[in-house]
């Protein structure tokens, strides 16, 4: 599973599991039932609305509708993720915001162009019927076996008499048969408990197959997320272009052209001023050591020195020496990443380290650097206030596009309280030894 926790499966195959795993499957199985049920009258209410866009009313509708439907769907991935099948979202970025007629038709116009919606639409037929029985299985186990169980206590009381019932393979004609059923029943209901993580592994492959991006679907947007990254990354570059541009400008240049006229006015006094010449060599000798200053500054910002020189774990070791935080750095990093990717990953610790120090309220913070499966992996934990996220702030964001352009994700968990997890994954190929 990608988020690293167990599914039902895999404590059932746990003796000490099996029971507990059972019930909470055959809970969320009666769940998915009424899921679907609520999200197949979503669907026939969407194809009412979508029969209506001629007249005008369902362009209003059908977005709104169909934007309901695919929270019921996303909810269901969230649920078949439990039985370690995780399912992307297939679904094409929203038109942006824009009122009247317009907007409306631009709205439905990607939502009948998505081929999620028809997906979906056909996910929830499927979700009382195929899938829908297959998840209340287990449940309707449950129930069957308590039946019987019961059988020889009521039926007869309740009906007046043995009518040749069958329960399973049994026909109950007497207190014998009866008792032969509630014996199948107890033994039901264990089965079923069982069989219930299975089950739902099963109903998740089946849903799977109807609601996890098509082969055309996730090619389009492998296509939109290159471009996208591209795009951010020529952004980045250009916008990283103009800040050396003007720290070259407003810093070193302006210095060494101050420099130059104090040379040139230290030539014009040289034979009748020796002490001011003096003076004016000493503020020229202090100016070229403060331009060589922020000429360093300005290289360790594109390309830390420590970075080239000793690679991603030294680098953050003198990130955490220079923090004003109790900084602890944890690595197995065999080898080098590619120089890209690490200078990626070191720009991103120096912003989650910098927040760290701005923001969180945090004392202590850890640094864990790992590569496993062609992945660098990185997280950052820290003990402060927590309530960290994308929407909060245009630094997380910018760590989010920089490890973008290599295929990178960013996650990160931060309740409010503490503590603030953010996790950094790079595919990357180890290159250069250490």
């Amino acid at each position: 599973m990608t988020d690293g926790s167990k599914s039902d499966v895999q404590d059932a195959r746990q003796g000490r599991d099996w029971f507990t795993a059972g019930w909470l499957a055959m809970g969320r199985g009666l769940g998915m039932f009424f899921l679907g049920l609520s999200a197949v009258l979503l669907a026939w209410i969407a194809v009412v609305g979508m029969s209506l866009t001629l007249l005008g009313v369902g362009l209003f509708l059908v977005p709104g509708l169909i934007a309901v439907l695919r929270r019921s769907a996303d909810t269901q991935r969230r649920l078949t993720r439990k039985s370690g099948v995780p399912i992307a979202a297939p679904y094409r970025p929203a038109p942006p915001p824009e009122g009247g007629w317009k907007g409306a038709w631009r709205r439905c116009e990607a939502v009948f162009t998505d081929s999620a919606t028809w997906r979906d639409l056909l996910w929830a037929q499927c979700a009382v019927t195929v899938t829908g029985l297959l998840a209340l299985l287990p449940f309707a186990m449950l129930v069957h076996g308590l039946f019987g169980m019961a059988l020889p206590f009521i039926w007869e009381p309740v009906t007046g008499a043995w009518d040749g019932t069958w329960y399973l393979f049994v026909p109950v004609r007497g207190q014998d048969t009866a008792w032969m059923a509630g014996g199948l029943g107890l033994a039901e209901i264990p089965v079923g408990l069982l069989i219930a993580p299975y089950v739902l592994r099963l109903h998740a492959r089946i849903t799977r197959s109807l609601l996890a991006p098509t082969a055309k679907a996730a090619m389009g947007s492998r296509v939109e997320h290159l471009a996208r990254t591209r795009t951010d990354v020529v952004d980045a570059s250009a916008a990283e272009i103009r800040r050396i541009e003007r720290d070259l400008h407003d810093g070193a240049q302006a210095r060494l052209l101050a420099m130059g006229m104090k040379l040139g006015a230290a030539e014009s006094l040289l034979d009748d001023n020796p002490e001011a010449v003096r003076t004016l060599l000493a503020e020229t000798r202090d100016a070229s050591v403060r331009a060589l200053e922020e000429l360093r500054d300005l290289v360790r910002g594109i390309h830390p020195p420590v970075l080239a020189d000793r690679g991603l774990v030294d680098a953050v070791r003198s990130l955490a020496l220079e923090s004003r935080l109790q900084v602890q750095v944890t690595a197995d990093l065999p080898s080098r990443p590619e120089p890209a990717v690490e200078s990626a990953a070191y720009f991103a610790v120096c912003e989650l380290l910098a927040n760290a120090t701005k923001h969180s309220g945090a004392r202590r913070v850890l640094i864990d650097i790992r590569y496993r499966a062609d992945t660098l992996a990185v997280s950052v934990t820290d003990d402060g206030n927590g309530g960290a996220g994308l929407e909060s702030g245009s630094g997380l964001q910018g760590v989010q596009r920089r490890l973008a352009a290599f295929d990178g994700t960013l996650g990160i968990s931060s309740p409010a309280g503490g503590p603030t997890v953010v996790s950094l994954q790079v595919p990357c190929h180890l290159t250069v030894a250490s």
